[in-house]
């Protein structure tokens, strides 16, 4: 006997349905970018792909999306920057990783560092540490560094609060987009973009 066409949609929806949930519990996630931690990299209004299955282990570099340490419920985006057993700094706002500084073509400064004078050695966004990172362990920095809540305010974040890696804009608008102005709102350039 022939299915009706109203059963054979209800099939096609509920296989549907508890797909997607698979993929999104074990293989990809959402995200929407919440704040400008990561500018000018990643904006406020950015919507990426969480890749969740890991076969690569984490490299300094890589854009996490994570478990904030202080809150679990709520997720972070920031990048990597120290590796279990390294040893971090910033001096003047350079980071030094084990001695050596670091090649960040991706950090964004609303201020200079500061050239003449003492560093101002109470604020971390000038000088930090040295510390380092435990076992199982990574150092977390957004890319926007005078504005990001990261490592240097709430220490290491632990290997299994990371959720997956930031792959790629699927959607991105401008926050202070109206319902009416969707179109106009939303940013065309940077769908697909890889996060890099």
């Amino acid at each position: 006997m022939k299915k009706s066409v109203v059963r054979e949609y209800f099939e096609s929806l509920v296989v549907a349905v508890i797909l997607a949930l698979f993929v999104r519990t074990w293989v990809f996630q959402a995200f929407k970018i919440p704040t400008g931690s990561m500018e000018p990299n990643l904006l406020v209004g950015d919507h990426l792909i969480v890749n969740k299955m890991r076969f690569a282990p984490i490299k300094r570099g890589d854009v996490i999306v994570f478990k904030f340490p202080k809150d679990p419920e709520r997720d972070f985006v920031k990048r990597v920057i120290g590796l279990p057993g390294d040893k971090i700094e910033l001096h003047r706002k350079k980071v030094f990783v084990n001695g050596q500084p670091l090649d960040e073509p991706y950090a964004h400064f609303l201020e200079a560092p500061s050239t003449d004078g003492p560093p101002h050695v109470d604020d971390v966004r000038e000088e930090y540490g040295p510390v380092n990172v435990p076992a199982d362990q990574y150092f977390m920095m957004g890319d926007n560094r005078d504005n990001s809540e990261d490592s240097r305010y709430w220490g290491f974040l632990p290997k299994s609060y990371v959720k997956g890696n930031a792959e790629f804009l699927y959607f991105s608008i401008d926050d202070q987009a109206s319902l009416t102005s969707f179109f106009s709102g939303t940013r065309w350039e940077r769908l697909g973009k890889i996060v890099k």
